[in-house]
């Protein structure tokens, strides 16, 4: 979801077209660490101490290892430190994580093409922006003004929808036509999965992007259930007000008992008791930055986290344990959104880094690591900003055109917006 936490983490929007996120929303040490050496970074850019840049740009990197805008920045600062050997080496760290950032179109990196590695380095971008993957579109909906999040499909067949837009569900089953569910006491519709009990729980959150909704201070989130029955809410689990803003972006039910979900905006990730219909908290808000996609691993004793500025974590139930998960230095687990598991592999949609892309990440026997990645969809033409989806025995199906990146700074959307589609690839 394209919220406070889905920007991009580079200094160059100070200059030219690059986006500049707030960095003061992520609230641990080590984020405090990123945040401190950031606004070194463009107190350092505004004076023209180049060489201090370069040194702020490290202490982000050190903060956020291996974070694709840190080492933007840090790449950034080098160029304009006339330090091109160093420059071009460290944009070679992000051509390794297959992750470009239109460098080539930047005036801060003009001297660069004159390196002698220059034209490799344009190759590669070229080769990253090629088409990776297959992708049959599963269905496609004749409806542009319903921009969609959320994504459920039956295992016979049929799709439902979320929309962040209108509060809507859209139902699609075989056999019969479109059904559009509107608000019932919810607003914007975003993760959902079914329960096993004829019945689909979904998140939402009442987003500046909701219809009607103008100012920050609406915000509001909770957990609700449609009756696939009677196509009727049939439970509403408001989230406790705090102060500040909350969004409940995902969830995933672990039993008849517990749904876990995650407040991208302040940060905790919360268990739900269906039975008592009560919040507790799971990870204190300060621990994660912007906690997004959840999976659960195969035996159910841990929480797969997706943390869209921090990376991917796993969580121990039994005692709220947190633990980062390794992952090589070719891969990036940072800007995941959509976060699922298929078999010792979590499958991860990722619209956080450029471009965005469908990966399948393998984990090792003991959960703690990701052993390899493979990009299993990248440049698609029907990509919009990709955001969730959902496992159906071996087919994965994702939302292919959220249209989260045309929203205006006055949260307006263009009229020339495809209907949603739904992709679907092999696993």
């Amino acid at each position: 979801m394209q919220l406070t936490q889905r920007n991009s983490h580079f200094v160059g929007a100070l200059l030219a077209s690059a986006t500049v996120a707030a960095a003061s929303a992520a609230p641990t040490v080590w984020a405090d660490d990123y945040a401190d050496a950031r606004a070194d970074l463009v107190s350092a850019y505004q004076a023209e101490d180049f060489s201090a840049m370069r040194v702020a740009a490290q202490a982000s990197l050190n903060a956020r290892p291996e974070y694709p805008g840190a080492l933007f920045n840090k790449a950034f600062a080098e160029a304009l430190d006339s330090d091109a050997d160093a420059a071009m080496e460290t944009l070679g760290r992000l051509i390794e994580k297959q992750i470009d950032y239109g460098v080539e179109n930047i005036e801060a990196f003009a001297e660069l093409k004159e390196h002698p590695v220059w034209d490799s380095y344009l190759a590669n971008i070229a080769a990253i922006n090629q088409r990776i993957g297959e992708a049959d579109v599963a269905v496609q909906f004749d409806r542009p003004d319903f921009i969609p999040e959320g994504i459920a499909v039956a295992e016979g067949g049929g799709v439902i929808l979320g929309s962040i837009r209108h509060g809507q569900l859209l139902v699609e089953a075989l056999g019969s036509d479109e059904l559009v569910i509107g608000p019932a006491g919810h607003w914007s519709v975003f993760g959902m999965r079914f329960d096993g009990r004829d019945g689909l729980w979904f998140a939402s959150s009442r987003v500046p992007q909701y219809v009607g909704i103008s100012d920050r201070s609406a915000y509001m989130a909770g957990l609700f259930r449609l009756d696939l029955e009677t196509l009727e809410i049939s439970e509403r689990a408001r989230l406790p007000v705090v102060e500040g803003d909350q969004v409940l972006g995902d969830l995933v039910i672990a039993d008849d008992e517990s749904i876990y979900t995650t407040d991208s905006i302040d940060g905790p990730v919360y268990r739900y008791s269906i039975t008592d219909g009560e919040y507790s908290t799971l990870v204190p808000k300060g621990v994660f930055g912007s906690p997004q996609g959840l999976a659960l691993d195969v035996a159910g004793d841990y929480l797969y986290v997706a943390d869209y500025i921090g990376g991917l974590y796993r969580v121990r139930l039994a005692d709220a344990g947190v633990e980062k998960v390794t992952v090589p230095d070719a891969t990036s687990d940072y800007g995941i959104d959509g976060l699922y598991r298929h078999g010792n592999r979590l499958i991860a949609i990722q619209n956080g880094i450029q471009p965005h892309r469908v990966v399948a990440m393998s984990l090792s026997d003991d959960g703690t690591a990701i052993e390899s990645a493979e990009i299993l969809a990248m440049n698609l033409p029907e990509f919009d900003e990709p955001t969730l989806g959902t496992v159906v025995g071996d087919e994965f199906y994702f939302v292919a055109n959220s249209h989260w990146n045309r929203f205006d700074e006055d949260n307006n959307l263009p009229e020339d917006l495809t209907g949603p589609i739904v992709l679907e690839i092999k696993l």
